[in-house]
């Protein structure tokens, strides 16, 4: 049984649908991913291809608005051809294919790196019967990332200033985020300090394996970076993930704040959520703590938010321009719940300033 999928809007008109380029080795799934979006009704089937030569070709001709790249194929493989296709169709926004191994995840991660947009991770051979959870994965994410305008949405407004407690030096940082996340937490993570005088909890929507290659790639920015294990003490200047398929919470214990993991129901239609770290900080009644909402489809977060807001503790979101996709912060946004609404470049310089006591 698979996860009920988000409600969607209907489907635009002929002609106003995000064309989709499909650039796979595999006839199969070649054919399953082409059936899937002229089914879908929002998104447009540009065309075929079976190897990144080709898709290259393609890409420079028809000017897809979404590019599905497979990483491994014959020819040209899917890292390699990613920068050219970005050159190629400087508007085309690419999502990897990406099989749910170690070497999958460290390509992953590298074409995240070079400009990719987001991944989903499709079943290897002889497992296409999670064929059903990819589509859905790899749908929503193809519409998320060229979304129909939305009518203006009212924006509830925080409280004023005065309301609202004095900042303080943060006293454990908590962060969430989803498509785009990856290239988003990178840049934060290189402008924290190397003395970071706070905990870092991240949730990141991501599979296993690949939160362990994100946290590998995050600690070779400076502070030390590893999935989360359940029931270790939570240490100042050390960045926690919660790892792929599991829920993190923090509860105290002795000797301070320990990591919870489980694998309860999914939230938000994910596993690991947002909403069960940001509820977990505002149950646990921990002062000062500071949370940030990045990039990422969908509202996850928004509820934690709202608990950790009303607790008392100061909320940041990420704006409009800078994200991939304006799903989670924006419905931060637009409920009154975040303090500050910055750009991707001065989330990471905010949090290092707060962290050295606003010197």
């Amino acid at each position: 049984m698979t996860a009920a999928r988000p409600d969607t809007p209907s489907a635009p008109p002929a002609g106003s649908r995000p064309r989709v380029l499909v650039v796979d080795d595999s006839a199969v799934v070649r054919g399953l991913v082409a059936r899937w979006i002229e089914a879908d009704g929002r998104l447009e089937l540009a065309g075929t291809c079976p190897d990144g030569e080709q898709g290259l070709r393609r890409a420079a001709e028809l000017q897809p608005d979404l590019v599905v790249l497979d990483v491994e194929m014959p020819r040209m493989d899917g890292l390699t051809a990613l920068p050219l296709i970005l050159k190629a169709a400087p508007k085309a926004r690419v999502v990897m294919a990406s099989t749910l191994t170690r070497q999958g995840a460290e390509v992953t991660m590298k074409a995240l790196s070079l400009g990719a947009a987001d991944f989903a991770a499709k079943p290897g051979a002889g497992q296409l019967g999670g064929a059903d959870a990819y589509r859905i994965d790899l749908l929503e994410k193809l519409t998320a990332l060229c979304p129909r305008p939305a009518p203006p949405r009212r924006v509830t407004a925080p409280l004023r200033p005065d309301q609202r407690p004095a900042v303080s030096r943060p006293s454990l940082i908590a962060i969430g985020a989803s498509t785009g996340g990856p290239q988003a937490l990178r840049e934060v993570v290189a402008a924290l300090p190397a003395d970071a005088d706070a905990p870092i909890l991240i949730t990141q929507h991501m599979p296993r394996l690949f939160t362990a290659m994100l946290a590998e790639h995050l600690s070779q920015l400076g502070l030390p970076a590893a999935e989360a294990v359940d029931g270790e003490a939570l240490r100042p200047g050390r960045i926690y993930l919660a790892p792929g398929d599991f829920h993190m919470r923090v509860t105290p214990g002795p000797g301070g704040l320990h990591a919870a993991l489980d694998q309860g129901p999914k939230v938000n239609f994910c596993r690991p959520a947002v909403d069960p770290l940001f509820v977990s900080l505002a149950e646990a009644n921990i002062r000062n703590v500071l949370a940030v909402v990045l990039t990422g489809m969908g509202t996850d977060g928004r509820e934690g938010a709202r608990r950790l807001y009303e607790a008392g503790a100061h909320v940041i979101a990420q704006d409009r321009a800078s994200s991939v996709v304006w799903g989670m912060p924006g419905a931060v946004v637009e409920a009154g719940l975040a303090d500050m609404v910055l750009p991707l470049s001065e989330i990471g310089p905010e949090i290092a300033r707060r962290l050295r006591g606003w010197s």
